[in-house]
């Protein structure tokens, strides 16, 4: 197992990227740490891990209130011993679909407020446990916000916000290496299967996002848990500073 004896901090663990990290870590040997706002999908969630093998422990943190983040990571290290990952996978509100001069202010920066604060707070909870072990993974996704704009449609606040925890995540490398603690993201140019079914455009939207790919696919949640077990694990041991491209062909790195 690629993860054995480590401990996983997963904010946001019951959304579907979140499911999908927190059972692939659990799978790869790792006891993670679920947390979220609501404790019934987390307890759901961490049902099903202990079903298939795992471990999990829950916990209702909000990923915005830096008491709650730093008293939780406190709280695992104290118990377990250390936090090895960290990664923080929150829903951030965007608001998309209206041209930015037409869009009002509080629906542009939520989603840049949200994604960069929760990061932060996450990433310094976790770091202030990894220095002094001089070891751990911190994990962001959600897109390269280096890559170009938007020009067929409107994205509001997400693109300025994947660009600003896209530099975060490189500043947060800079300064941690020297801890022996790698910042890693992941970057997806879309999940077709996340799509809801009974969503009109869902077949459409579909379409769009396999048509940029040269794979000819799209990436899927499974593909997302897989990627994040390699970047955690001491097989991606020499890369920190750098996103992992799973877009399948759809970005040309």
């Amino acid at each position: 197992m690629l993860l054995a004896g480590q401990n996983a901090i997963v904010y946001g663990a019951a959304g579907r990227i979140g499911t999908a990290m927190s059972t692939a870590f659990a799978r790869e040997g790792a006891k993670v740490h679920l947390t979220g706002r609501t404790a019934a999908t987390l307890d759901a969630l961490a049902d099903k891990i202990r079903a298939d093998g795992g471990r999990a422990k829950t916990a209702v943190v909000d990923a915005l209130d830096e008491d709650a983040v730093n008293a939780h990571a406190d709280a695992v290290a104290a118990a377990d011993g250390s936090v090895d990952i960290s990664v923080c996978v929150i829903g951030i509100a965007d608001h998309q679909g209206t041209p930015l001069a037409e869009m009002a202010l509080e629906d542009f920066e939520r989603p840049i407020r949200l994604a960069v604060r929760s990061t932060f707070l996450t990433a310094r909870a976790a770091a202030r446990h990894m220095i002094p072990r001089r070891s751990g993974v911190i994990l962001t996704f959600g897109g390269n916000g280096g890559g170009e704009p938007m020009r067929d449609y409107s994205i509001g606040g997400l693109q300025v916000a994947l660009n600003a925890v896209d530099f975060l995540r490189r500043q947060l490398a800079a300064e941690l290496g020297q801890h022996g603690i790698r910042v890693l993201g992941l970057h997806c140019g879309g999940i077709a299967e996340g799509l809801p079914a009974d969503m009109p455009a869902a077949p459409v939207i579909t379409d769009m996002i396999v048509a940029k790919t040269m794979l000819k696919r799209a990436a899927t949640f499974a593909d997302v848990g897989n990627v994040a077990v390699f970047a955690a694990s001491d097989l991606a041991a020499s890369m920190t500073s750098t996103s992992l491209n799973i877009t399948a062909g759809a970005v040309s790195d």
